[in-house]
C-alpha cells in the first residue's frame, strides 16, 4: 500500500488495496512499476463500482498508486475495456473489421440497435445492456459476424442467435 494513503482515506476497500497490493509486487517498485499497476488496478475499481469508474473512484486509485490523476484519466479513457460514465450491467461488442463486415455485421449492428432501441455506445434505459463503441476487431474472424458479450464470444450471428442471447440477459 501507498504510504501517503490509508484505504479509507483513498476511497478504496482493504479488499481493492489487498488486490492492487497483489499486483504491485510483480512489478518493480518505481514510478514505472506503479504505471504498470494502473490497468488491472481499473479492472478492480470497475468490476467493484458497477462496471464503470466513477470519477472518485478514479482518483483514489491515482492517490494510492501515488501518481498525478491525469495518469490514471488517461489509462481510463484510451482503453475501450474501461467505461468512465455509467453503463449497462453487460457489454456487448459488436466486432466491424473486415471479416465481419464481409460477412453482415453493418446489418447485425443495426439490428442490435433497433432490437434493444439505442445505438453504440448507449446502454438501455432499464441500465440492462450496453452496446460497446465499434469493436475494430475481437479476433474471431472464422466465426464472422461475431460479439463478445462480457467475456463470452458469439459467433455466425443471426437476428435469431442475437435475439436469444441478449433476451437471456438479466
Amino acid at each position: 500500500m501507498s504510504e501517503s494513503a490509508a484505504p479509507l482515506e483513498a476511497g478504496l476497500s482493504e479488499a481493492e488495496c489487498k488486490a492492487i497490493d497483489q499486483w504491485l509486487s510483480r512489478f518493480p517498485a518505481t514510478p514505472q512499476g506503479k504505471r504498470s499497476a494502473i490497468i488491472p488496478s481499473l479492472h478492480i475499481i470497475q468490476h467493484n463500482s458497477g462496471g464503470w469508474l466513477p470519477p472518485a473512484r478514479l482518483d483514489a486509485v491515482a492517490q494510492y498508486l501515488d501518481m498525478a490523476p491525469a495518469r490514471v484519466y488517461e489509462v481510463a479513457t484510451f482503453y475501450g475495456m474501461f467505461e468512465v460514465k455509467p453503463a449497462g450491467r453487460h457489454k456487448v461488442s459488436i466486432c466491424t473489421n473486415i471479416s465481419c463486415m464481409l460477412r453482415g455485421s453493418d446489418d447485425i449492428v443495426a439490428y442490435a440497435e433497433k432490437k434493444l432501441g439505442i445505438s453504440l455506445g448507449e446502454s438501455t434505459p432499464d441500465g440492462r445492456i450496453m452496446l460497446k463503441r465499434e469493436e475494430e476487431c475481437l479476433a474471431a474472424c472464422s466465426g464472422a459476424p461475431m460479439m463478445q458479450v462480457d467475456e463470452t464470444y458469439h459467433t455466425d450471428l443471426t437476428p435469431e442467435k442475437i435475439d436469444q442471447i441478449l433476451d437471456e440477459l438479466e
